[in-house]
């Protein structure tokens, strides 16, 4: 499937290539992967990965390690634009090469997959229920960073914690602001407004959020689009007017710390919701696997992934 995939591509060189991305992520069958791990959620990635804080010293060898670990995923045979749309990165991992190509540059065009960058750099305290996002240093340069080099779009989150209207309201309000500033540089930005799914009052949570993210659609621009990534819903569909809007390429949801299985059932009960996983999609792969056993866990997984987010 990823040989016929690449020479469709080829095909079509000769087109804009944001013209081709922006399709696909409107309508092609597959998910996201979320290989945007920064630095305070590393150290658990590579423990899960079979890594423990004891085999590395400081940041510098600790960003090395999950390197190899993204560089196995994406040169994987299992890794490919037949079941995986598009990647999110890490702005270390845009910086850095795979296999002597530029990250992004390697997802597209020897893989099929959109890249995308993760742009937010952590959460203020909590108040109101959210945690905002800390203001992001020098965002204009990387955008224009991003830019050239290749990337298609960005992701930035916040954290819900409690249905709370005016928590809901300010996080909302903070997404679309950096959206209009990521939009006018020709990227497609990803809203992520993470509702906590442990919380006791999550159904109402995301009835808030869903009415709140309508009304500040209207703002978007005639000719922009945004994509959501948003917490499986505790009712099944409740994001379908989302997911139809005209402003709205796309919808996606994240694990959130649902198990894989759970997190595919779950995604299964939503029509037109696709997964973004980081966790999920990484479960079982570890260090110590050889190349075989690394290949066919990392397969299985996409695969239930991707059974999973097609339409339904």
């Amino acid at each position: 499937m990823q040989e016929a995939f690449n020479v469709d591509r080829r095909g079509d060189a000769v087109s804009d290539p944001t013209q081709h991305e922006t399709e696909r992520m409107r309508s092609g069958r597959g998910f996201i992967a979320a290989l945007d791990q920064s630095g305070g959620s590393t150290p658990k990635a590579l423990k899960l990965y079979g890594i423990d804080e004891s085999q590395y010293s400081g940041d510098t060898e600790m960003f090395d390690l999950i390197h190899q670990m993204r560089t196995r995923i994406i040169t994987s045979s299992a890794f490919g634009g037949d079941r995986i749309l598009a990647a999110i990165l890490f702005q270390q991992t845009l910086d850095r090469d795979i296999e002597g190509t530029p990250s992004a540059t390697y997802l597209w065009e020897r893989k099929g997959i959109v890249p995308f960058l993760k742009i937010d750099q952590g959460l203020a305290d909590a108040t109101n229920g959210v945690q905002l996002m800390k203001p992001i240093s020098g965002l204009d340069d990387m955008l224009e960073h991003a830019v050239a080099k290749g990337v298609f779009g960005t992701k930035e989150r916040s954290v819900i914690g409690a249905a709370d209207a005016t928590g809901i309201a300010a996080v909302v309000d903070q997404q679309f602001e950096l959206a209009h500033q990521v939009l006018a540089h020709g990227l497609v930005p990803i809203l992520e407004p993470e509702i906590t799914i442990s919380i006791p009052d999550k159904a109402e949570a995301e009835s808030l959020l869903l009415d709140a993210i309508l009304e500040r659609l209207g703002d978007v621009p005639e000719d922009r689009r945004v994509m959501l990534k948003l917490s499986l819903p505790s009712t099944p569909n409740e994001y379908r007017r989302l997911i139809t809007h005209p402003k709205v390429l796309r919808v996606v949801a994240l694990s959130g710390g649902y198990s894989r299985d759970e997190a595919d059932e779950l995604l299964a009960q939503n029509t037109g919701l696709i997964a973004s996983f980081s966790r999920a999609l990484t479960e079982g792969l570890t260090v110590d696997q050889s190349d075989a056993e690394f290949d066919a866990t990392l397969d299985a997984s996409i695969q239930a992934i991707y059974d999973a987010s097609v339409e339904r």
